[in-house]
């Protein structure tokens, strides 16, 4: 009977399916993060910009301020906040700052950096999931 390794307590690795991941940008660069890319508007406090490890920033994929002030005073408006994101990005500017991210290179993964507390309902999860469907 072969051995097996008992569940131990492992550093968390950045949420991934397929080519997009997401990571909140307080967590430490990690060499499988592949190109880092900034999806809020405004830059997270206490990140030097020299530390922060940014490949692009793409602000015109975050949410307009109302949508995020929305969700972040009332998670449980999450399903609203998914359905107007997505509305928001068929628009431009978003829909060029789209364009600009699946152009990317795919022999590498690419990170979602966000910097929201909530790690569930933040825009980086929505434009993930938005990523999925809209092949």
């Amino acid at each position: 009977m072969p051995a097996t390794k008992s569940p131990g307590k492992t550093a968390r690795p950045a949420k991934a399916a397929g080519r997009f991941r997401i990571k909140r940008i307080y967590e430490p660069a990690g060499k499988d993060d592949g190109l880092r890319v900034l999806v809020d508007r405004l830059w997270p406090r206490g990140v030097a910009k020299q530390k922060a490890h940014i490949d692009l920033w793409l602000r015109d994929l975050s949410p307009s301020d109302k949508l995020r002030r929305m969700v972040h005073a009332d998670p449980t408006k999450w399903d609203e906040f998914v359905k107007a994101y997505g509305r928001e990005l068929k628009q431009e500017p978003a829909r060029t700052a789209l364009a600009e991210l699946r152009k990317l290179p795919r022999s590498q993964p690419v990170t979602l950096l966000y910097a929201a507390r909530d790690e569930a309902h933040n825009n980086a999860v929505a434009l993930k999931r938005w990523l999925g469907r809209a092949k």
